[in-house]
């Protein structure tokens, strides 16, 4: 199983590559005026801009994928995280470019002239932090019978009383929650959705969606309309399938 905590830690630091990276293209080129600067100076000023941009960047996309499934929509996503970094990296940018190349703050009256070449250089870095990290799903299988029992999965511990024992079909994201679907009816807990799957490694089974993580043997049909599909489980219980997921259970048999 890929480690949750790892692909978050990869995902950070491939943040922070593209910006470093779109810093020496935007030095390079002289974009937005800066050609008449040494090279070394508008290197440093971009780098570091870049760098401070992707760093709000990714606290802005913690926030926005809490209320926005980037996956599912990828420009939708561009557009809202284009909207919410813009304004302040205006503000970072007009103080950090008056203060770097003139040791003192440009007139407020400059910062609305900002506003054009933040916004598409903020979309364009956007644009590719999503689209790079639509990446492959976390999956968790059982060992197979030939081999020695693995490990119970952790998760196992953190089932309530009344669902010990029970078969997990099912683990839901309800805001800071984890709905529980099982043989024995269903209860939450406090606990992310990443960490969750994590301490799933041992159950035959995938993630769905960015709340979803379901257990591959309680899945009884797929139906599938406009391109996207969701799983009927034992229950009853229907499940999403995002577009970031399907591909790769298709690929695992799942239908």
């Amino acid at each position: 199983m890929t480690d949750a905590r790892a692909e978050q830690r990869r995902t950070f630091l491939r943040g922070l590559v593209v910006a470093v990276l779109g810093g020496i293209f935007l030095a390079t080129t002289g974009a937005f005026g800066s050609a008449g600067a040494p090279y070394g100076q508008r290197l440093i000023y971009w780098v570091v801009l870049m760098i401070l941009g992707g760093l709000w960047g990714h606290l802005c996309g913690r926030l926005v994928t809490r209320f926005l499934d980037v996956d599912e929509r990828p420009w939708l996503g561009v557009a809202v995280m284009t909207a919410v970094i813009t304004g302040p990296m205006c503000a970072i940018v007009w103080a950090a470019t008056g203060l770097f190349f003139n040791q003192r703050l440009y007139p407020l009256a400059a910062l609305p002239q900002l506003l054009v070449p933040v916004l598409a250089v903020t979309a364009g870095v956007t644009a590719v932090n999503i689209f790079l990290g639509r990446a492959r799903p976390i999956q968790t299988h059982a060992a197979p019978a030939s081999e020695p029992a693995p490990r119970p999965a952790r998760f196992l511990d953190r089932l309530p009383m009344k669902l010990r024992g029970a078969t997990i079909h099912a683990v839901q994201a309800e805001d800071h929650y984890l709905r529980i679907h099982t043989d024995r009816g269903s209860d939450l807990i406090l606990m992310r959705l990443s960490d969750a799957v994590e301490e799933l490694d041992g159950l035959e089974g995938a993630q769905t969606h960015r709340s979803w993580w379901v257990a591959q043997a309680a899945v009884r049909g797929v139906d599938r309309n406009d391109g996207r599909a969701t799983l009927t489980l034992v229950d009853g219980v229907r499940v999403p399938v995002s577009r970031r997921y399907a591909r790769t259970l298709r690929e695992a048999d799942w239908w």
